[in-house]
């Protein structure tokens, strides 16, 4: 296992974007491709709240899950590192995807 900032032992799946996430009724019911699931620091799993959420579902997202200083904004910075690759790296193939990136800098 990899230990995190945190001191914190962990499995993370390791992209966690729109795409490998499936909701119904407004509630998380499916994770998709686990393909990356392995052990790294929990806060890779936070860049779904980047993806997805506003500032304030963002906040409510950190107070349920307790996250501490150091894990979130490690969170952010991952959130920031995959939304630069998806930018340039699906600019061509996949402009969805690129637009992701964009909205996630945003």
């Amino acid at each position: 296992m990899h230990a995190s900032a945190s001191g914190t032992e962990a499995m993370t799946h390791g992209d966690m974007i729109p795409g490998n996430l499936l909701v119904e009724a407004g509630r998380l019911v499916v994770v998709l491709d686990g393909g990356g699931f392995a052990p790294a620091d929990p806060a890779l799993d936070l860049v779904a709240a980047w993806h997805m959420l506003d500032d304030e579902r963002r906040a409510l997202l950190r107070n349920e899950l307790g996250c501490e200083d150091l894990e979130w904004w490690c969170g952010a910075a991952w959130a920031f590192q995959q939304a630069m690759g998806l930018i340039w790296y699906y600019r061509d193939t996949n402009p969805v995807m690129s637009a992701l990136g964009r909205i996630t800098l945003g």
